[in-house]
């Protein structure tokens, strides 16, 4: 039979075990630490006012809904791509392009957004013509034939080098023997000779679209 513990032999090992958790919190500072936090809750409390307090609370409210709405929208799971776009750079980046974007729309007039709107209307309608029409594919072809050639480059050296030399030559004295100066030129006739050569071969182009041209 178990043999049964006194009542008041249980009460007497209460106030030893409060003694035993009150030694054990002043041997390693909980007790300070406590009597700190009491300490600072206490101020805290003494200056803040009902205002304060409702507005606190307020805050915490919202801050544990707009907690709730981010965990349930699962972006935690966009976590992994916005740390990668913090370390490399790309979301200060989307950052400036935002503040770029948004300083031109600040800039724009309403008449101006409405020409743009229409600019890109036509360019995306140009687009489509041009892929159902699969001139797309040609006009590649074309450009890396003139990037092989180096034509582009070309023309635009030449005619910032012609700029720049028509500033410093002197002007044409006129008449058939300055025409004759130049003309006599090989150079001159070289540039004859390449723009009957472009005309040529752009009407050979033009017969074979359209045999009815002469």
């Amino acid at each position: 039979m178990a043999t049964a513990i006194p009542e008041h032999h249980t009460h007497d090992t209460e106030p030893s075990r409060a003694q035993e958790a009150l030694t054990e919190l002043i041997n390693n500072g909980d007790l300070d630490r406590l009597v700190h936090l009491a300490r600072l809750i206490g101020s805290a409390q003494d200056a803040m006012s009902d205002e304060m307090v409702s507005r606190l609370s307020a805050m915490t409210g919202d801050g544990l809904d707009l907690l709730d709405r981010v965990i349930r929208s699962g972006v935690v799971k966009a976590l992994p791509t916005i740390t990668t776009l913090v370390e490399n750079g790309d979301l200060e980046r989307l950052v400036h392009l935002a503040r770029l974007a948004g300083a031109a729309q600040d800039a724009m007039s309403d008449e101006m957004i409405s020409r743009m709107a229409g600019m890109v209307g036509d360019i995306l309608r140009l687009v489509d013509r041009i892929t159902r029409a699969g001139t797309a594919e040609r006009l590649l072809e074309i450009a890396e034939q003139i990037e092989k050639t180096h034509a582009i480059t070309d023309l635009l050296q030449s005619l910032a080098s012609a700029a720049e030399e028509a500033a410093h030559v002197p002007a044409p004295k006129g008449g058939v023997g300055g025409l004759w100066e130049i003309i006599k030129q090989p150079e001159t006739q070289q540039t004859i000779q390449f723009l009957i050569l472009v005309g040529r071969h752009f009407r050979s182009h033009r017969r074979a679209h359209h045999p009815a041209e002469p």
